[in-house]
């Protein structure tokens, strides 16, 4: 890759950064999304179709002692509880039908996963050294931006959700560690231009033994330019390129919607009283 290119892109990107992000890209903490676009989908059929009719309407404001849960004439559960349910379980469904990954993989361009929670751990053995990725899926999902600022509100809800996770990639030989922090850089590369890149350095560190917080670290803004070019060839060389991170995103994307809907099942289990 052109040094000087990426450099020139670097500095773009940076420029981005700090007029965008008041607390930089550094911060591990990522702003939570509000997920909406079926629940947009639920309120323009469902709850529409509850208003216009009125034997839905009364199921809602008196319901009968049975509860379609299972808790039979008992009627174990509030109003509040009743209606959780019913929107629960079209939710459920919802998301499964906009589903495009079924089943996770096991392996990731060569990199074995293991998911824990939110957690993930992608790594692959090479000849002296382990690759070691590691990434958290919480608050890591947003809308595709595909540029179109006058979209109508209804067509907004139904853009792709994505999941761009910043990840921590591990060079480990023997007890030394050389460790990256990475994020997906704000602005989309050109088409034209096959030297942008769409993950970037935040932060390098050197260690021994286990990470603490008196390790020295450097954030990528401040490196070198070569250096910066440098440390980039050597993740591509390990098997972090730009085509790896967008493997990535997309098994991020499809591991935090199978998370999602799990939620969703054990919130309706937990209201109902079924655990």
């Amino acid at each position: 890759m052109s040094g000087l290119v990426r450099t020139a892109h670097k500095v773009l990107q940076t420029c981005v950064k700090n007029s965008s992000l008041a607390a930089g890209i550094v911060s591990r903490t990522q702003v939570p999304v509000k997920r909406d676009f079926t629940r947009g989908i639920w309120h323009m059929s469902c709850s529409k179709m509850m208003d216009s009719t009125s034997s839905s309407s009364n199921l809602l404001n008196h319901h009968s002692n049975t509860c379609s849960c299972g808790c039979g004439l008992k009627a174990l559960h509030t109003k509040g509880e009743r209606e959780l349910v019913e929107f629960l379980t079209e939710e459920i469904v919802a998301e499964r039908k906009a589903q495009k990954v079924k089943t996770l993989p096991t392996e990731v361009d060569g990199f074995a996963v293991k998911g824990d929670g939110a957690e993930v751990t992608l790594t692959k053995q090479l000849k002296d050294e382990l690759v070691r990725i590691t990434f958290n899926v919480n608050h890591t999902v947003d809308t595709e931006d595909f540029g179109e600022e006058d979209v109508q509100p209804e067509k907004q809800e139904f853009s792709e959700m994505r999941s761009k996770p910043q990840f921590e990639v591990d060079l480990v030989r023997g007890d030394t560690t050389l460790g990256f922090t990475c994020s997906f850089l704000q602005e989309p590369p050109s088409a034209n231009d096959e030297y942008n890149d769409i993950f970037g350095i935040d932060e390098v560190t050197l260690h021994k033994g286990e990470w603490n917080d008196k390790v020295y670290a450097v954030a990528g803004d401040v490196l070198d330019g070569y250096l910066y070019d440098l440390l980039m060839n050597l993740l591509e060389e390990k098997g972090v390129s730009n085509e790896f991170v967008q493997k990535l995103a997309d098994f991020s994307t499809a591991y935090e919607h199978s998370a999602y809907i799990n939620l969703l099942e054990g919130i309706s289990k937990f209201t109902i009283g079924k655990q």
